[in-house]
């Protein structure tokens, strides 16, 4: 709102007054201080500290603040730096805290070095708390300015220099700048590492007051409110863990006296927020101790084992938040498997059902967190020859593969993909044989996961790479295993991931189609450098599929499968440390993909005219195509316009050459094996559809001699199955068009072109009957051999002269005409009546006889 000028003056006179020669006058101005500190208090909102903090700097600014007034006026400004309020879902407070840091800028201008020393030594670890650890990057940067304002002009202060220097603007502007690499550079000072860490521990100190003002230690217990709804900051408690670990290494002791036996009772917190940012702060701290070769005590290594079953205990997994604490969970067990922690054989097997468990969640984040501590858990606990169930741990996995629950499957997959080779080699073989399968699509629609089927891919690559590199473990693998294993990959995995390459039952799951042919390349030739005998397990062909199935997403319509499928290709033709064989025309593929860094393949003006150049060579020709196709009938005009291009000016560059009808020659004959490929499969059949009709309306394939003949003969084929009984209006729009360019040429195949459009008059949709009667009067312009000269102006006339988005029973005796008067049995015709067929011969015939009786009478004229 609007300030009225008469309030300005009134704090004008009362600032005057403190300077007043009349002793009665500065003391009734002197009011002004205390009652501003009354505005400091919890029962007021956050407009009355934030004012009362703009005060109290333009009274220090301006001198009127006494020093003597300082044990008053500090208090209250180290509370008003951490002021946070919740309200609902959100925190209000920022602008609180900004200002009293502008407070603290002031004083640094203001007051001599003797009046500030102790005030100074008083802000100066909570200045640099706000700088380093609050969440708004304004108020982080004004508490750094302010504490280089107060070093600067206060004289000498411990480390200040380092300290300005570290915190400086640029470097605050992150917030994880702030937290993992600001924060631990000044923490290494003294008197700054303890009020950092209960900054990040959430230890109440209550001298800041318990209701409005928020704990100096506020991040793990982020968003402490109650309420049914609230708004969790997780990311910021996570940030905060890994900020706490980062301080370890100063006072080990410290962490695992104190911070961790702090930390431990509170996992089991009621507060979500509070156990979950503990249990991800326990996992950090105890991982950080053991890196820095702090080896913990039995007691706390007891208290650490005890941890997850006392959360499972009080059945913390339950409710909302239950996610999280599943999460955080999983990554505390990665962590005391990774520092090997000293458990007993009922927790042992607790922490894997625990692990299975979340495996079987269907939320993502919760399977990665089980996945990457089963990763260090299984070969930390579970691989000693004494533990019984090592055996079932493989064999469980398997099962789940096949389970009904979509979410199983998922984990499962991954769960397998990180298992050690000890578990893997006993039998190998079942296990890629499962994941194979688990690759393709399932047969019942109820059951497709595309997901479940991407992290098949992941595991069946990753199941290769860890049996294949443990050389190590000869006595488990023998070379007649290594042999049988290559084979099994050559004949088996790499058929289901080139199945799975062609897998598009989820167009954003594109990481899905071309995951892992590098490393499968690289498994195969890494043996080659080693015993010849390999090489007969890749071949030409598989390289050809290999190089192929790539290329054809690189001229897909996605951008970024685009780019990568190019840069895999650039890591298969230019690995310096595999050489990968047997690649029809590298020289050429090494010119269209050169071994550049920066280039940018999601471009597609860059990218689409260097792989049409793949449509020369005859073994990729069919690769290309098939995915050019998807762009150029596409609904993105861009996209669109740039693959067309391409293909036209490659298509156009060899008139000059005299190769221009060999070229279209090759293309429709690919164009044909699209067709036949994917038949009935509208997500390739519609934009190949598109592109025929482009390439028609362009006068391309319409010109090859006898080529012409079998090319459209093949269309027409094509499209007597895909337009029978299709519902989908762009694609029946597709194909009408290309029959009306087939009637349109002087072959002799026109004929059956020009039937396949005339059944197209009495559709069920009057938009495609308007379609189609377009397409057959723009034929029966074009081409005068498909009716006699006598009957095309009826023809053209009951086509001009028909509603035929009108009654369909109309449209239906028109179309008998046409049929009639061109001479075409069409299967109407032969349906039906003999009533209706003898009406439609006497319409005909009425209409003959006046043609014939007006060129009569026009003949006895003389004309």
């Amino acid at each position: 709102m609007d300030v009225p000028e008469i309030v300005e003056e009134i704090i004008e006179l009362l600032l005057s007054g403190l300077r007043d020669t009349d002793t009665v006058v500065r003391w009734s101005a002197a009011k002004v201080l205390s009652s501003v500190l009354e505005r400091f208090s919890a029962y007021e909102g956050d407009g009355s500290w934030h004012g009362g903090c703009l005060a109290l700097a333009e009274l220090a600014r301006r001198g009127l603040l006494l020093p003597i007034s300082f044990p008053k006026v500090v208090p209250v400004i180290i509370k008003a730096l951490h002021y946070d309020v919740r309200r609902g879902p959100h925190s209000v407070g920022s602008h609180v805290r900004d200002a009293a840091a502008y407070v603290c800028w002031a004083f640094g201008r203001s007051y001599y070095h003797r009046d500030m020393k102790s005030v100074l030594e008083q802000l100066a670890p909570h200045l640099l708390v706000v700088a380093c650890y609050d969440r708004e990057v304004n108020c982080r940067r004004a508490a750094a300015a302010a504490f280089q304002e107060n070093v600067g002009r206060q004289g000498n202060f411990p480390h200040g220099i380092d300290i300005v220097n570290t915190a400086d603007f640029f470097a605050l502007s992150s917030r994880v700048n702030s937290y993992l690499r600001v924060a631990v550079g000044i923490a290494q000072y003294d008197g700054y590492l303890y009020p950092f860490v209960d900054e990040l521990m959430g230890q109440q100190d209550s001298s800041l007051g318990i209701i409005h003002v928020r704990s100096l230690n506020f991040q793990l217990n982020h968003a402490f409110w109650t309420g049914v709804f609230r708004r969790v900051d997780k990311s910021l408690r996570e940030l905060a863990a890994n900020a706490i670990s980062s301080l370890v290494k100063f006072k080990p002791d410290y962490f695992a006296n104190v911070v961790l036996e702090k930390l431990i009772p509170c996992t089991l917190s009621s507060d979500l927020c509070m156990r979950h940012g503990a249990t991800l702060a326990a996992g950090e701290v105890v991982l950080a101790l053991h890196e820095g070769n702090y080896v913990l005590s039995t007691d706390k290594q007891k208290m650490v084992a005890n941890m997850v079953p006392a959360i499972e205990k009080a059945r913390l997994y339950r409710g909302k938040g239950g996610e999280i604490m599943r999460s955080a969970v999983s990554r505390f067990i990665e962590y005391i498997a990774r520092v090997q922690v000293h458990l007993t054989e009922k927790i042992k097997r607790s922490l894997l059902d625990t692990l299975n468990e979340n495996l079987r969640h269907p939320n993502s984040h919760i399977q990665n967190a089980a996945v990457e501590a089963l990763k260090h858990y299984v070969p930390a606990y579970h691989l000693s020859t004494e533990n019984k169930g090592v055996n079932d741990i493989t064999s469980r996995y398997l099962e789940q593969l096949t389970d009904p629950n979509v979410a199983a499957r998922r984990g499962s997959a991954l769960a397998l993909s990180v298992l050690p080779f000890q578990l893997l080699a006993r039998d190998w073989k079942s296990v890629l044989l499962k994941l194979c399968s688990s690759c393709a699509i399932e047969d019942n629609p109820e059951d497709r996961d595309a997901e479940a089927r991407m992290n098949a891919v992941k595991a069946l690559m990753s199941v290769c790479r860890t049996i294949t590199d443990a050389g190590k473990f000869s006595d488990l693998f023998s070379e007649e295993d290594g042999i049988s294993l290559f084979l099994f990959i050559r004949s088996e995995v790499m058929c289901s991931l080139f199945k799975a390459l062609d897998d598009y039952s989820v167009d954003n799951r594109g990481d899905c189609r071309f995951l892992g042919f590098k490393s499968i390349s690289e498994l195969h030739n890494k043996e080659n450098a080693q015993n010849d005998q390999i090489k007969s397990f890749f071949d030409e062909n598989l390289a050809t599929n290999l190089v192929g199935g790539i290329a054809k997403q690189a001229v897909e319509k996605m951008d970024k499968i685009r780019e990568s499928a190019a840069r895999i290709l650039q890591r298969i033709l230019y690995n310096k440390t595999i050489f990968v064989p047997y690649i029809p025309y590298r020289e050429k593929l090494e010119n269209i993909v050169p071994d550049e860094a920066d280039i940018k393949w999601g471009v597609p003006t860059f990218s689409y005219p260097r792989f049409v150049q793949l449509l020369r060579h005859s073994c990729y020709g069919k690769y290309i195509i098939s995915g050019l196709v998807i762009s150029i009938g596409g609904l993105q005009e861009s996209l669109r316009k740039a693959s067309l291009s391409a293909l036209l000016d490659y298509l156009q560059s060899t008139e000059t050459e005299g190769q221009n009808d060999s070229r279209e020659f090759s293309l429709s004959t690919d164009i044909l094996w699209v067709l036949q490929k994917y038949k009935r499969c509208d997500r390739v059949i519609i934009p190949t559809l598109k592109t025929i009709e482009i390439l028609f309306s362009k006068k391309i394939l319409l010109n090859m001699e006898a080529q012409t003949t079998i090319f459209c003969a093949g269309v027409l084929d094509s499209l007597a199955i895909e337009l029978r009984r299709s519902k989908d209006f762009s694609k029946l729009c597709a194909g009408i068009a290309i029959l009306g360019y087939i009637s349109s040429i002087l072959e002799p195949i026109n004929v059956r072109a020009f039937s396949q459009l005339l059944t197209f008059l009495d559709h069920r949709y009057p938009k495609i009957r308007k379609s189609a009667s377009e397409q057959v009067y723009l034929v029966l312009l074009e081409n005068g051999n498909l009716i006699s000269e006598e009957r095309v102006d009826k023809a053209v006339e009951i086509i001009t002269e028909t509603c035929w988005e009108g009654d369909n029973e109309e449209a239906k005796n028109k179309k008998l005409q046409l049929c009639y008067i061109a001479n075409i049995e069409t299967e109407q015709a032969l349906k039906a009546t003999p009533a209706e067929l003898n009406k439609i011969i006497q319409q005909n015939r009425a209409t003959a006889d006046e043609n014939a009786s007006y060129s009569s009478l026009v003949g006895s004229a003389g004309f």
